[in-house]
């Protein structure tokens, strides 16, 4: 099968068109031809209740616009600061509707359709074209392995008549076309999380001339894999046969997708979006940055699950509601556990290929961190504590239902529980999830662009949940920082766990610089937008911001302060805004907080033992508020020898499969994640453990 038809310029040339009338009668008069409730995630609401009266822009076909004043001299703008302004997802228009409900797998095809395998979810709407092609996504059904006569003949039209009137392709694996549905669908839901968690498009981690969307590949390849792929910005989903001992709804030696599992579709997915937002948590400086993108990934797929209301009424009706027995809801890729084994071990009949439950010994204590473990393991520990807080909550906020549906005792009795109380209990903890979900993600703008540790994460969730919701009744900074603890996750530069300990320093704190002086180009009155602050007006006022915060914080007084030195031409680049993006954040009671955010690096040149070099960074995220005043600089010094040291160790020890050499540079692998999500990931050389080392 040919690739989805481009239209003139490529596949970046996104067109809005008027649907026929009588297509938009199919449209509103389709229902479920298999009765499905519909699922809408609140994510979904959100981005589908926006609207403006253009489309969004193509790529330029001119040359950039001219340099900034000092660009190049004293600071340099990175291709990520335009990139936020193209390939931006579709705004509903006029009498557009808001949703086009699609079907899909909510956990994988191995599931029973009792347990709410299937689901109909309200994506927002946009016009599509066949592949289908929209604004932030392509589809292509290319399959670099199988026989071009066993392809569609055409690309999926989820626009056609009968697509329309039946709510897209009926959910099947012998069904290549519905293979194309799953992953739109599934990646449109996930992208919304993102939109309405953070009050902007989110811009992805690459560029190319040929078009600013992500490429989606179903059938990319016969293997046991499925990976983002940065170098040509796409994600990759392989397909293969199952192990002739297979557990659960499986065939022995049958076709498994790995393009309908839920939860690896949302896992890539998420490492794009993540991708996008922080370019350098691709960068393997330490033991935390490839299992930070892994754990990140899984948390995304769980806390997914909880939006797809007969998926979670069975969980709370099997679980009686323990969340933590509540497989349906903690596996991970189920599917892919049970028609897969590691070499050398036994297939375990139940077990998915990763849980949200983690490890603990026999009195009961979690796994604690430990750097030496393999990426995929370590980023367990991080899942687990995350979901630790969030059951933590759960159990707070319902236990008063618990109470009334025991006449006080606390103790349910044997058997199903009520109804009524499955009721309860699902909307407490699908309302849960989605706040916990938008904690996660809204906490990747407070992280540093560089070298993240777990310690910094847990203060990026404390300093931004704090900035959007003082008051905390509920006590979820608590549960967080609780479920860290418990697992030995410490922060460095930390004098004890309170909560005020935590939370990032602003400028003027001790040992800083003083206050930094306000930026009033900068300041919300001058920065100019498309009609809504979440859009900026074009790639000339981005480059404008860029270059406003390019030349203060160049400036010889402030450079220690964003965690810069003077450069040089041999081994010091010049400082680098990489992007800038405005934010805008809603918090549970409607309160809303508008901020610019944006990262600024510097790279050096550094040496092993044996001569060879690497690169290393450092720099700061910055948060400036409405009045261009600096609220947080979250950095991480280029002066800091103690973490270019372990840098140094790391790359030639428990990271070295994550590097390779090239002309006596070390520089990360090619294909990160494609290496990374292989059956046996490759050992490097191993180096003791240590609990503390984040630094």
């Amino acid at each position: 099968m040919s690739e989805p038809p481009a239209v003139a310029g490529g596949y970046s040339t996104w067109k809005t068109r008027p649907l026929p009338q009588a297509v938009l009668t199919f449209k509103r008069m389709a229902e479920s031809s298999d009765n499905l409730p519909s699922a809408t995630t609140e994510a979904s609401k959100a981005t589908a209740q926006t609207r403006t009266e253009e489309p969004p822009p193509a790529p330029p076909k001119s040359p950039p616009p001219a340099k900034q004043p000092g660009e190049g001299e004293t600071y340099e703008i990175g291709e990520g600061v335009s990139r936020a302004v193209y390939g931006r997802p579709y705004e509903r228009q006029g009498d557009d509707p808001l949703y086009r409900p699609l079907k899909i797998f909510a956990l994988d095809p191995a599931a029973s359709r009792l347990e709410g395998a299937v689901a109909l979810v309200n994506v927002p709407y946009e016009p599509l074209q066949a592949g289908p092609v929209g604004g932030v996504f392509i589809v292509s059904d290319r399959d670099d392995n199988a026989d071009k006569k066993a392809l569609p003949a055409d690309p999926l039209n989820l626009d056609a008549s009968a697509n329309l009137i039946r709510n897209g392709r009926s959910p099947s694996p012998s069904d290549r076309l519905f293979h194309n549905q799953m992953v739109y669908a599934v990646c449109s839901l996930v992208y919304a999380a993102f939109r309405t968690a953070l009050g902007r498009h989110i811009a992805w981690g690459f560029s190319l001339p040929d078009r600013t969307q992500l490429l989606i590949r179903p059938h990319a390849f016969e293997g046991r894999n499925a990976f983002y792929q940065k170098e040509t910005g796409e994600l990759c989903f392989g397909y293969f046969k199952a192990e002739e001992m297979v557990a659960g709804r499986n065939l022995p030696g049958g076709t498994v997708y790995t393009c309908l599992s839920h939860d690896i579709v949302a896992h890539e997915v998420t490492h794009a979006l993540l991708d996008g937002l922080r370019t350098h948590f691709t960068f393997p400086t330490n033991p935390d940055v490839i299992a930070f993108h892994e754990a990140f990934a899984d948390l995304v797929a769980i806390f997914q699950h909880f939006s797809y209301d007969q998926v979670l009424q069975s969980a709370i009706r099997k679980s009686r509601g323990n969340l933590r027995l509540a497989t349906l809801l903690t596996d991970i890729a189920q599917q892919f556990g049970q028609t897969t084994k590691e070499k050398g071990k036994a297939l375990d009949r139940e077990k998915a290929l990763r849980s949200a439950i983690g490890q603990a010994d026999e009195e009961g204590n979690p796994e604690p961190y430990d750097s030496s473990l393999e990426s995929h393991t370590l980023g367990s520990i991080l899942v687990a504590a995350v979901f630790e807080a969030f059951t933590t909550i759960f159990d707070r906020k319902t236990q008063r239902f618990i109470l009334l549906a025991t006449g006080g005792t606390g103790e349910l009795p044997p058997g199903e529980i009520p109804h009524e109380l499955q009721a309860i209990l699902a909307d407490q903890a699908s309302k849960l999830a989605s706040q916990f979900l938008a904690i996660c993600i809204r906490a990747i703008d407070y992280c540093p662009p560089v070298d993240i540790t777990f310690g910094d994460f847990l203060r990026a969730v404390i300093t931004a949940d704090r900035d959007l919701v003082p008051d905390d009744p509920w006590g979820y900074r608590e549960s967080w920082i609780d479920a860290f603890r418990r697992r030995h996750i410490y922060p460095a530069g930390v004098d004890n766990l309170s909560e005020d300990a935590l939370l990032w320093n602003g400028p003027g704190a001790p040992g800083s610089g003083g206050l930094l002086p306000q930026m009033k180009g900068l300041t919300f009155a001058r920065l100019k937008f498309d009609g809504d602050p979440a859009r900026p007006a074009n790639e000339k006022e981005l480059r404008r911001q860029a270059g406003d915060l390019g030349r203060m914080m160049t400036k010889p007084k402030f450079l220690k302060e964003f965690g810069f030195v003077a450069a040089d031409d041999e081994q010091t680049d010049l400082p680098k805004v990489q992007s800038i993006r405005s934010s805008r954040r809603v918090g549970p009671d409607g309160q809303v907080v508008f901020d610019l955010v944006a990262e600024v690096t510097q790279r050096k040149t550094a040496r092993t033992a044996e001569g060879d070099t690497f690169y290393f960074y450092g720099g700061s995220t910055v948060i400036i508020d409405p009045n261009g005043a600096i609220r947080y600089l979250i950095s991480k010094r280029i002066t800091k020898e103690e973490r270019m040291e372990d840098q140094r160790d790391f790359l030639l020890t428990n990271g070295q499969p994550f590097w390779e050499k090239s002309n006596g540079m070390h520089v990360p692998r090619k294909h990160l994640f494609r290496f990374l999500h292989n059956e046996e990931p490759a050992k490097g050389k191993s180096k003791k453990a240590k609990v503390k080392r984040q630094k």
